[in-house]
């Protein structure tokens, strides 16, 4: 099906400020994990540490902190009884999101305890750099994706095929459009006033340069709002809509609901029929240790404008 000709998003000023004020926060509190997050530091601690900040700023999560760490491309975050920590010569990636009202701002950054691997985190950077400076209305996401995969080969290394930016909405992580980091096939086009979350994923040459799903799942997201048969399956779903809405969450998240005694058949009722949805954790297919950097920006006239 094409994609209509010309459509234009127009953000209002008030929607505007709401994305800017949670650019604001989701950059301050990466910083600040940049600064603070070391080698044998609990993961628990760290996400924690980073969902509350952001809280203290005056946003809210909009899903849970990632930690991932070497192979491990996205979507780690602490389980309630996680005992992992920040492993020695490690490469730790933190994906943070904040939103106000709902709009979202997204933003990781790769943190190096190796320096032997300092130069894969560089070319994330950099990738991440020349992306954002090429994005403007009018451009094809086909063409988006050749300029990033030349960057990151030119520099000697391969692009995550499989793992890709993707456009923002409200209360939506992904809201429909995606930024490949790869050379696409594809028609549709970056239009003025859409929201993007830019975010190259960087291995090495030798790597296979995709994920894989794991086993394990961490985080979940609300996929139907029908009733389910068992009363506290029902009382736990409604708890989900009313302070998460369509965001993902973690099940750490669920302690002011009760005790995991509490909630432990419930949730997993809601799981096996498929009330929610899970999000695997991404794995690099052959065990090649991966970068990431992410900025959110939104798209206007003369090109991006950096929200993180």
């Amino acid at each position: 099906m094409r994609e209509p000709v010309g459509v234009v998003v127009m953000l209002s000023a008030e929607v505007m400020e709401k994305y800017r004020r949670a650019g604001e926060i989701a950059a301050k509190v990466r910083e600040e994990m940049r600064r603070t997050v070391r080698e044998g530091m609990p993961i628990i601690e760290v996400c924690e540490r980073a969902e509350s900040l952001i809280v203290s700023l005056g946003g809210k999560p909009a899903f849970p902190c990632n930690v991932s760490i070497n192979d491990v491309a996205a979507h780690y975050t602490s389980p309630p009884d996680d005992e992992g920590e920040i492993p020695e010569n490690s490469v730790v990636k933190i994906d943070i999101g904040v939103h106000i009202d709902g709009y979202i701002a997204d933003t990781a950054a790769t943190i190096c305890f190796d320096p032997n691997h300092e130069r894969l985190v560089e070319v994330s950077e950099g990738a991440l750099k020349m992306a954002v400076k090429i994005i403007r209305p009018g451009l094809s996401i086909a063409r988006f994706g050749l300029e990033v995969q030349r960057f990151i080969k030119s520099r000697g290394f391969k692009p995550i095929s499989n793992l890709t930016g993707h456009q923002v909405g409200r209360y939506l992580i992904h809201a429909g459009k995606v930024l490949p980091n790869v050379s696409q096939m594809s028609i549709s086009k970056i239009r003025l006033g859409e929201v993007y979350a830019v975010e190259p994923f960087v291995t090495y040459p030798e790597a296979a340069g995709i994920v894989k799903n794991s086993p394990e799942a961490f985080i979940f997201r609300l996929a139907k709002r029908k009733s389910p048969k068992e009363a506290e399956s029902r009382r736990l779903l409604k708890f989900i809509e009313s302070n998460f809405r369509t965001l993902p969450f973690a099940e750490r998240w669920l302690r002011n609901y009760g005790s995991r005694s509490e909630y432990r058949r419930a949730f997993s009722d809601l799981i096996s029929g498929r009330y929610l949805m899970s999000y695997p954790v991404f794995v690099e297919a052959s065990g090649g240790l991966v970068a990431q950097s992410e900025h959110t920006v939104v798209v206007e006239k003369d090109g991006a404008s950096l929200l993180t």
